[in-house]
């Protein structure tokens, strides 16, 4: 459902061509990954830090916690407004695996192999984070349970759903959907949707 705001409160927070709805559509390519059980799920923090990790879900729900509000615009022209994310501040997981000084880009890793690239200093934006709950609830497996990382000022494809791990890299690499024509940094005010964009 689509909602209608004023003209002056869509300009401040819509990207252009993009219409606000109150529902949260599902996108994703290939099967949606479900878990019995998170005894064997992993997360793992590689490539350029001093510190490799590889957590379980438990080790990583014990670290520190925060809860950001934000708008979330994707790629196929949805916005939606005042999201609440509670999850693990990207902060908090640079600072885990002590980011090497040549590291300038992050490559998430996500089920099937999925993969979306951002350059570090995006990535620790304030208020992104890896998320577990979503408005309060817990993700449903649609939007990526049981983590999915949030930044908010790409397009949404760059929030990876069932993400697995994070890699620190020098060079920028194209994560999935770059590899398939979308743009490599994605920012919905500049609508910088595909690579010839």
């Amino acid at each position: 459902m689509f909602v209608n705001k004023s003209t002056a409160e869509l300009e401040k927070r819509v990207p252009p061509n993009q219409k606000v709805t109150t529902g949260f559509p599902v996108l994703h390519y290939g099967d949606v990954p479900e878990y019995k059980d998170l005894t064997d799920w992993t997360f793992r923090i590689f490539g350029l830090v001093e510190n490799e990790v590889t957590l379980s879900y438990e080790e990583l729900m014990k670290l520190p916690t925060t809860s950001v509000q934000n708008d979330i615009h994707c790629v196929t022209g949805w916005s939606k407004l005042d999201n609440e994310w509670e999850g693990i501040a990207a902060e908090e997981i640079a600072k885990l695996a002590k980011v090497k000084p040549e590291a300038k880009y992050v490559l998430l890793h996500a089920e099937h192999g999925w993969t979306a690239n951002m350059p570090l200093a995006d990535f620790l934006t304030p208020g992104n984070l890896f998320a577990f709950k979503h408005n309060g609830e817990p993700l449903t497996p649609d939007h990526g349970y049981p983590l999915r990382f949030v930044i908010p000022h790409l397009y949404f494809w760059k929030s990876a759903k069932w993400v697995r791990g994070i890699e620190f890299l020098e060079q920028d690499k194209p994560g999935f959907w770059e590899k398939n024509g979308y743009h490599m940094y994605g920012s919905p005010w500049k609508e910088q949707r595909f690579a010839w964009d």
